[in-house]
């Protein structure tokens, strides 16, 4: 079977390029199933109802979220009564959301799906480590498929969590950084891994923003707006085969799409 994970969704550009791609790349590349991280789909902070309806009208199966999963307090309805929507599992048991999720794929396979949030350079959280294990003792032994986004900021702390799930998830793949890693390989219990899948949005930005602003600000001191960046839209994200019966993972590849592409698909 087929996977897709699409990194950050940022802000409206990012969004469109999803509604405009994803129905074209589950025909192309035969995926089996679509996760998307939607942290930042919300004006490039936080998701809405709104927006996360889109999202899955648009083909995605699953959303995944990181640190700024509260941002917008009108997702948390969603989050606490929809089924392919999960916050980060090392957050307070008494946070909205559920820890993880198992949704079914277009061939049938339940697939185990789970986020949690990096130490290094990240706000205070519970230990990932211990919550991954608690997460994997929860799922139902029947699921074999079991995927991790990891947001995190370090690549010591995304490297650390793939060797340490290596032989016991499907796949560690690191979202956050907005930026693409080149490290994507299967690990020898066949855990495929990833640092950072990428960014979804404008690439002629910083990190999904307009460059004027954040460099005036990185400059001056001065406090500015951050608005959203336009230009060079992009999706980016990673392709994993799994074997459905053993969970392994058997390839794993990056995807980037561009809007002309995404036009000609």
């Amino acid at each position: 079977m087929r996977i897709l994970h699409i990194g950050d969704v940022v802000g409206k550009p990012g969004c469109q390029m999803l509604q405009a791609s994803v129905k074209k790349l589950r025909d192309r590349e035969t995926l089996d199933l679509v996760i998307a991280n939607a942290e930042n789909a919300a004006d490039g902070s936080g998701i809405t109802p709104k927006i996360y309806r889109r999202l899955i009208d648009a083909g995605v199966d699953a959303i995944t979220l990181g640190d700024h999963i509260y941002r917008r307090r009108e997702i948390m309805e969603t989050l606490n009564t929809k089924s392919n929507i999960v916050k980060p599992a090392n957050y307070p048991d008494q946070a909205s959301g559920a820890d993880w999720m198992v949704v079914e794929a277009r061939d049938g396979t339940p697939v185990g799906i789970f986020s949690l949030l990096g130490r290094v350079f990240m706000k205070p959280v519970d230990c990932p480590w211990k919550a991954a294990d608690r997460v994997l003792e929860q799922m139902p032994a029947e699921v074999k498929v079991r995927m991790l986004d990891f947001h995190a900021e370090a690549t010591s702390d995304m490297q650390l969590m793939g060797r340490y799930l290596d032989g016991k998830v499907s796949a560690v793949l690191g979202t956050h950084t907005h930026v693409t890693t080149a490290d994507e390989q299967i690990f020898p219990g066949g855990t495929a891994f990833q640092c950072d899948v990428g960014m979804t949005g404008a690439h002629k930005s910083i990190l999904g923003r307009k460059i004027a602003p954040v460099t005036q600000t990185t400059l001056t001191f001065e406090p500015s707006f951050f608005q959203v960046a336009t230009e060079q839209v992009e999706l980016h994200g990673t392709i994993v085969d799994v074997d459905p019966a053993t969970g392994q993972a058997t390839s794993i590849k990056r995807l980037l799409v561009t809007q002309e592409e995404s036009r000609e698909m």
